[in-house]
């Protein structure tokens, strides 16, 4: 039985609505872009800003690369085709290929992922800029607690409405809002490099990962506390306390040292 507490998912919704419709309003904006993955959280704000705006003032766009799953590309299609917005598909590879040609590094698989991050970012401000609408990040609470993004790659947004979802409260939302259970169904994965899965990178299931950091963050308890009352070792509850800790920095906006005056 998980220690998380159960949503009000009707309020959840109107909650997650209300701000999306404030935010574009207070913005003088004309509606939302929002990068589509194919996977559950994307779709899941996709569904939430088109409830809140109208599907008339949500797009979509869909940046594959060699290594997203072909399944992944299909299904940000479908979403969008479902949801009847307007979107865009955009292969990044050639822009990928160039930025690699031009730096002549030794390749890294992780710079080269973060790579990907950013340039479907610059991809989706630009869009953004050029319709006046405000980028919607699609992070949820848990990936932003433990840092698993990329920093000014999907990590940049204007507005971040299931940012304080844990990713099980994302998985109950999307049911409740009928998205398919394909969707559902399908195991998390950002597709920046070959077989890559969410679970199997960061080394835990989201339910574990999701418990640990309630206890951790909203109980206050210390990490002996929460081994026993989850009945895991202390080793994995410290490898997510150090991921948050470590993090920290992603969430912040930089740091200045003070001025000194006269």
């Amino acid at each position: 039985m998980s220690e998380i507490p159960n949503l009000n998912l009707e309020k959840t919704k109107t909650d997650i609505t209300e701000f999306i419709k404030a935010k574009v309003s207070q913005a003088n904006s004309d509606g939302i872009v929002v990068g589509l993955s194919g996977g559950i959280d994307s779709t899941l704000v996709a569904y939430l800003a088109c409830e809140a705006l109208g599907k008339d003032k949500v797009f979509g766009i869909i940046m594959p690369s060699t290594t997203t799953p072909t399944e992944d590309k299909i299904h940000g299609i479908k979403i969008a085709q479902g949801l009847g917005i307007d979107y865009k598909e955009i292969a990044i590879d050639s822009i990928l290929n160039e930025y690699l040609s031009m730096t002549q590094l030794d390749e890294n698989e992780l710079a080269i992922g973060n790579l990907k991050a950013r340039i479907r970012m610059s991809i989706i401000y630009y869009y953004a800029n050029a319709n006046n609408y405000l980028v919607s990040g699609t992070g949820n609470k848990s990936e932003i607690l433990i840092g698993y993004f990329t920093k000014y790659g999907d990590g940049a947004c204007d507005i971040e409405p299931i940012g304080d979802l844990y990713k099980n409260d994302v998985y109950e939302l999307a049911k409740y809002l009928n998205v398919p259970q394909e969707i559902v169904d399908k195991p998390p994965r950002a597709g920046l490099w070959n077989n890559q899965t969410d679970e199997d990178e960061i080394g835990m299931s989201y339910d574990l990962i999701d418990q640990i950091l309630y206890l951790y963050t909203e109980k206050n308890l210390k990490d002996s506390a929460i081994s026993d009352k989850l009945n895991i070792s202390i080793d994995d509850v410290n490898m997510i306390i150090t991921k948050v800790i470590r993090s920290e920095h992603k969430s912040k906006v930089p740091e200045s040292p003070e001025k000194t005056i006269l």
